[in-house]
């Protein structure tokens, strides 16, 4: 992997054709520090948010030592990258294959569930194993956060009770998680959410050893400025104290994006303008499906050795596939006088950026290169301030 200091300074000296991937562990490693110096319990990384090894290992240097994993893939990549790291198998729907080889060769001890077949298909998978965590997941309300994970997984409150009792039965530790929706925009969301889980105890009258409280804990996007994280942490940490629990209960929560999101970022080139369109070289089937696919909108800055003069605009992209679909609708804050040639950083691409990329039309990114400047934007340094709309970076 290649190194320098900074963004522009990627742009001036390599003049990329293909975009190129930005990557900063120091960022990573700072998130990673906070979290697990500030949150109230132990944090488990979620995988799904960005799998890459050296992120893995940035986060690990930082003191994230457990791991959400929700496939039998992310076991295995977790395990070889970082031997001694704790994995929980969270995906409430999973493979028996998938569950054995988990337990007897990567030595996971940690499962979700929301039904009972999945209970009957862990114990079957783990011959009877008498050393399980097993965390039941309720279903709790999305309505303070920008994605919903509502409506497919979790156990509502009329099923709760029975499936608790009967998962109380064969496991060693009995947990309880939820998850309430991607990027949540007040700490209220666990707030309800932790209502549910009293709810859920009282009904079924069993002594509960782990309360996860999932992730949805927000990153800062352009009209996506979160309360600070402390906010979202002192609220579970009050909500978890009022529950009636074991006294030796774990608190546990599972970030992905906000582990993740300032870890990269995207160097592309305006190939094309017409009118208020810019056309790029990454999209929809790139490190861009998230812009795409719900108009998500990412940080931007223009990458230029002499500063514009010009006042900004909103520009839309299209990425370089031949498919119509590939338009990012933004808007997306530039000088107006952006031309073909120019690059543009791309920020808070860590979150599902790389996760999300595809070969498709044969396009796709060349290069990857670690800087030493921060984040376009930062929920780590200082307050929540994000960059002036459309600024343009010089030498």
């Amino acid at each position: 992997m290649h190194k320098h200091h900074s963004a522009l300074g990627v742009a001036a000296a390599l003049r990329p054709v293909a975009p190129v991937t930005l990557v900063r562990p120091h960022a990573a490693e700072r998130a990673a520090r906070f979290f697990s110096e500030k949150f109230p319990g132990r944090s488990l990384y979620a995988v799904k948010a960005n799998p890459s090894p050296a992120l893995l290992e940035s986060l690990w240097a930082g003191g994230i030592t457990h791991y959400d994993v929700a496939s039998i893939g992310e076991v295995r990549l977790v395990r070889a990258t970082l031997p001694e790291a704790t994995l929980c198998f969270m995906h409430p729907v999973k493979a028996e294959e998938a569950i054995a080889e988990a337990y007897f060769e990567h030595g996971v001890r940690t499962f979700s569930l929301d039904s009972e077949e999945e209970l009957a298909k862990i114990v079957r998978a783990t011959q009877g194993a008498t050393d399980l965590t097993l965390c039941v997941r309720l279903r709790v309300s999305s309505d303070h956060s920008k994605l919903s994970l509502a409506s497919k997984f979790g156990a509502d409150l009329s099923e709760a009770p029975a499936l608790l009792m009967a998962t109380r039965q064969v496991a060693d530790a009995l947990g309880i998680c939820f998850h309430v929706g991607s990027q949540a925009m007040s700490p209220a969301a666990y707030a309800e959410a932790i209502a549910r889980v009293r709810a859920a105890i009282v009904a079924a009258a069993v002594t509960v050893d782990v309360i996860d409280v999932g992730g949805g804990f927000p990153s800062c996007y352009p009209g996506m400025e979160p309360p600070p994280l402390e906010a979202y942490f002192r609220t579970i940490h009050e909500g978890f104290e009022s529950l009636p629990v074991s006294y030796s209960a774990e608190l546990w929560c599972e970030p992905g994006r906000a582990l993740s999101a300032e870890y990269a970022s995207l160097i592309v080139r305006v190939e094309k303008r017409r009118g208020d369109e810019l056309f790029i070289n990454d999209g929809a089937y790139g490190a861009l499906f998230d812009a795409a696919h719900i108009a998500w909108r990412f940080p931007v800055q223009l990458l230029r050795a002499s500063e514009s003069r010009a006042k900004t605009m909103a520009f839309s992209f299209y990425g370089p596939t031949c498919d119509d679909m590939d338009h990012m609708v933004g808007p997306f804050e530039l000088p107006a006088d952006v031309q073909p040639g120019d690059y543009i950083e791309i920020g808070m691409l860590g979150a599902y950026g790389s996760a999300m990329r595809t070969g498709f039309n044969g396009f796709g990114t060349e290069a990857t290169v670690a800087v030493d400047d921060e984040p376009m934007v930062s929920l780590y340094v200082g307050t929540n301030a994000r960059p002036a709309a459309g600024r343009v970076v010089k030498l």
